[in-house]
């Protein structure tokens, strides 16, 4: 495997525009030390490996955790707008507050 050396390390709370568009940056460890996913205010989160339609990223690999992953989705994605579009990076799309409530790896907390 190759690996390659990146442009740029983005953090939490960085911002990346190009357009008229703008992108959040939050840190999301869990299903890696470094996940991040990207939040375009008020319109869709780009969640990447974190968190998918009904499910999450896996865990199992090097570095990952369940409980960061978790925390990751509790405390950061799910205390975003309900009605924001969820783009996973694999699969369909879905919403916050579907995954909220009909995730079964996650859910919110009562």
């Amino acid at each position: 495997m190759v690996r390659r050396k990146p442009d740029i390390l983005l953090k939490e709370g960085d911002t990346i525009s190009f357009g008229t568009i703008t992108l959040e940056v939050i840190h999301t460890p869990g299903h890696t030390p470094g996940g991040i996913c990207l939040i375009s205010q008020p319109y869709c989160v780009f969640s990447g490996d974190t968190l998918f339609y009904r499910s999450i990223g896996r865990t199992d690999f090097p570095g990952g955790s369940y409980e960061q992953i978790e925390q990751s989705i509790r405390n950061k994605l799910y205390t975003l707008e309900d009605e924001l579009v969820v783009f996973p990076g694999h699969g369909q799309p879905t919403t916050i507050i579907e995954e909220k409530y009909e995730n079964p790896f996650v859910t919110a907390e009562e």
